[in-house]
């Protein structure tokens, strides 16, 4: 018996099968030989009869055989042989039958008692052990102290139960926690390449207006504004450069570059951009034209990638200054426009003075229009002013020059070879 349940346990209701088995067993074993006797009895029968009466034939009745079946596993034997059997037989196998049975479950109910009083005698074991051990805890103690004991024994238990609950809690929320983490970490991730990339390809449009009201050149103007424009011929260190004291620019300016050259020259610096039409040097009749950078990636080492990105805070009025071949020219602002980067006819000016004009990309950090800035020369004296020689016939596809490449732009280049 199963002491849990109440009911039969597995080696139970092994033994039981195994008990039906083996009664099935014994009787057919028992009828087999039941109805041996029977068919000997018949067949002797027979041969009295036959002895008696010569005259009469051999009796050729034969009794019927037991029929089996696979699922009859009692058998079933013929009619006329079970109508022999004598019920003092049948009284037999019954009675043997009933002592097997008997013997059987008194066995089995023997056993399931003496597991039964084990398991009894073990759970006595252990409850009079727990009973010891509480005996000698509160051994010489009071009521009170055996009261006051246990009490701090359930609230230790009640501690441990609320730690426990505690820690289960916040492990439950930082496996949440993770879950959700592990869940968002690929969104992070598109998240922080996108605006990697974005910053990689944008970063111009933010840092271009900063540097638009700081000093875009390494090294500040000297004491320019304090120059008396009226001066004439005032000589200066052998040094090209084109210097701006509103926008505190002070930078290298390169001459004699060709139109191929453009791009390169401007990482040193700024430069004097010639096509036919807008080919004349300081202190020239015609317009004299200088490029320079408006805008470039942060961690670009061209260090006058913003060199112009303040021409557009210039006002007509505003004072500039040009050293070239030793001799300071004075600008002064008269105006300004923007145009597509193919306007380049924009340059060519119908004047009879000597002509500035700076030129940049616009808005800033894009490349998409271009900012003219022109200027006229007030010193020195324009009276005896050359006229600008004329350069070769200029392509008519050509652009204007435009700020260094975006990181895309040098991408699309390397892939499909373009220069």
């Amino acid at each position: 018996m199963d002491s849990k349940t109440g009911g039969l346990s597995s080696d139970d209701k092994q033994r039981m099968a195994a008990a039906e088995i083996a009664r099935r067993k014994v009787l057919m074993a028992y009828e087999q030989k039941e109805v041996d006797k029977a068919t000997d009895f018949i067949k002797r029968q027979d041969k009295a009869i036959y002895s008696n009466t010569f005259s009469q034939p051999k009796s050729t009745f034969v009794p019927t055989q037991r029929q089996s079946s696979p699922s009859n596993v009692l058998g079933t034997s013929a009619t006329p042989v079970l109508k022999t059997v004598s019920n003092e037989e049948w009284k037999k196998y019954h009675t043997a039958w009933q002592d097997y049975y008997q013997k059987y479950y008194s066995e089995y109910y023997m056993n399931a008692a003496k597991e039964y009083v084990a398991k009894q005698q073990v759970k006595q074991i252990r409850e009079d052990a727990v009973k010891r051990d509480v005996a000698e805890t509160y051994s010489g103690k009071t009521a009170a102290e055996i009261a006051s004991s246990m009490s701090a024994n359930s609230e230790q238990q009640e501690r441990e139960s609320d730690f426990k609950a505690k820690i289960q809690e916040r492990a439950m929320e930082k496996a949440k926690k993770t879950s959700r983490r592990r869940k968002l970490t690929p969104i992070f991730a598109g998240i922080a390449v996108t605006l990697t990339i974005l910053f990689l390809q944008y970063n111009r449009l933010i840092f271009a207006p900063i540097a638009a009201y700081v000093s875009p050149g390494d090294s500040p103007a000297e004491e320019i504004s304090a120059v008396d424009p009226t001066v004439t011929l005032t000589k200066v260190s052998p040094e090209n450069k084109l210097i701006i004291p509103k926008l505190n620019v002070d930078v290298p300016l390169n001459f004699g570059v060709g139109l191929d050259g453009v791009m390169d020259a401007m990482n040193r610096g700024v430069v004097h951009y010639r096509v036919n039409g807008a080919s004349a040097y300081p202190g020239e009749v015609g317009n004299f034209v200088v490029m320079g950078h408006s805008a470039g990636d942060i961690y670009s080492s061209n260090q006058y990638k913003f060199i112009f990105s303040g021409l557009e805070r210039l006002e007509v009025g505003d004072i500039m200054y040009v050293h070239y071949d030793s001799i300071r020219y004075t600008y002064k602002m008269v105006g300004s426009e923007i145009i597509w980067p193919t306007e380049v006819g924009k340059l060519v000016i119908d004047t009879d003075k000597p002509m500035m004009t700076l030129v940049t990309c616009w808005p800033l950090g894009t490349s998409q229009k271009r900012l003219l800035i022109s200027a006229e020369q007030i010193s020195p004296s324009t009276e005896d002013a050359a006229v600008q020689e004329e350069v070769e016939e200029t392509e008519e596809d050509v652009e204007l020059p435009q700020n260094e490449d975006t990181l895309f732009d040098r991408i699309r280049k390397w892939l499909f070879g373009d220069e």
